[in-house]
């Protein structure tokens, strides 16, 4: 960033400020009628879409501080929309995966998100909500190459 760019220029902050304005409408909506956060939501959404997971793969899939992870698959336990059952796999681990009931509260909340997104992009052209996709894809990808290769970087003494 250019020492005389300001801040709100700066595209990391931009969608910072847009990610949480977005979020915290949304996250009225699931607050009110179904008493959840934001990390709550995203962990049913994403054990909803992959089935049972160890924490530390909702951790990567949500891309949240696993802190947060832990505690709403705490609260979602204790609410029972969640279960945890030991991993065959790794002794070590447990899966975390949606109850019946866990699973019939994200049916019931998974349309209520996608008419939120349908109104948040009423005002869009088919075409620019779809580049809009593609370059958050993008975007995450150069996160991700970034992370790589300061990873690299790291290991290798390579400055």
């Amino acid at each position: 960033m250019n020492q005389k760019t300001p801040l709100s220029e700066f595209l990391p902050y931009q969608l910072s400020i847009t990610s949480n304005a977005v979020s915290g409408r949304i996250a009225l909506e699931y607050r009110q009628r179904f008493g959840l956060s934001v990390p709550e939501w995203r962990v049913m959404a994403v054990l909803g879409d992959s089935g049972p997971l160890t924490q530390r793969e909702l951790t990567s899939l949500t891309v949240m501080d696993k802190v947060a992870v832990n505690r709403a698959c705490k609260v979602l336990e204790e609410r029972e929309l969640a279960e945890r059952r030991p991993n065959a796999q790794d002794g070590r681990s447990h899966l975390l995966e949606l109850t019946a009931s866990g699973v019939r509260m994200r049916d019931e909340i998974m349309p209520l998100a996608l008419e939120m997104e349908r109104r948040l992009f009423a005002n869009f052209a088919t075409e620019e909500v779809d580049q809009f996709r593609r370059l958050l894809e993008r975007v995450r990808g150069e996160v991700v190459d970034l992370d790589a290769d300061d990873i690299d970087n790291d290991n290798f003494g390579v400055q």
